[in-house]
């Protein structure tokens, strides 16, 4: 099979469109994804129907902030499917992943110890401050949290730890803040508050991967 690179540091596909990553632990899958060998190189389908970061790459974004060096705070971790992908994209920086159910918070930690860039934390992205002797500044705040607030646990965070400069991406479930009002009347109050305090880049509406939700890409 031929794996090609795409405009995208650490990001590949192959003629059918299907998104791959390189894999860092190589004869390893973590979620059921299938493994395929290109040229004696290793890759890891990435399944965008598992993965609100994978559904993005779908919608032709003129953005992508990760790099092989990226330290990144990551909100919602959940059992690190999407995390694992990011861990074989910035295979020489760090990714601080956040998770509040102990339950969910076992499979990551098992997770973390095939990937040594992957720093599980167990904890309540609400209160940031809660983990400021972990995380230090990080180039990209990236959150898929399901919850009334998740957009002023973001800002939070981003005021917290994103570095000047950096950039973030919030993973907005529109049914999850008001589930009778209109997702694109969500999606349009959400940027208005981001932008009281940064700047909105790209905004991507994730369906039909992802009914009601959108990707805002934003820099500080």
């Amino acid at each position: 099979m031929d794996i090609l690179e795409t405009s995208f540091r650490g990001v590949y596909t192959d003629r059918e469109g299907n998104i791959y990553t390189r894999n860092a632990v190589p004869g390893t899958e973590v979620y059921g994804e299938k493994l395929v060998n290109s040229n004696g190189i290793e890759y890891r389908q990435w399944i965008v129907k598992r993965s609100k970061l994978g559904a993005y790459l779908t919608k032709n974004p003129s953005v992508f902030p990760f790099s092989e060096t990226s330290c990144v705070l990551y909100l919602g971790a959940a059992t690190g499917t999407t995390c694992s992908h990011l861990s074989d994209i910035c295979s020489s920086g760090k990714i601080f992943a956040v998770e509040f159910s102990p339950r969910v918070f076992r499979e990551l930690l098992i997770l973390a110890e095939r990937r040594r860039n992957i720093f599980p934390i167990l904890e309540d992205a609400r209160y940031p401050n809660r983990y400021m002797h972990i995380v230090p500044p990080v180039d990209v705040v990236f959150q898929d949290i399901s919850q009334r607030d998740q957009v002023s646990i973001f800002l939070r965070n981003v005021k917290t730890y994103l570095r000047k400069d950096g950039t973030g991406m919030l993973s907005l479930k529109a049914r999850c803040i008001d589930f009778a009002k209109d997702p694109h009347e969500i999606y349009a109050e959400t940027r208005k508050e981001l932008e009281s305090v940064c700047k909105v880049i790209e905004v991507k509406d994730l369906s039909p991967l992802e009914k009601d939700h959108a990707m805002f890409y934003i820099k500080v």
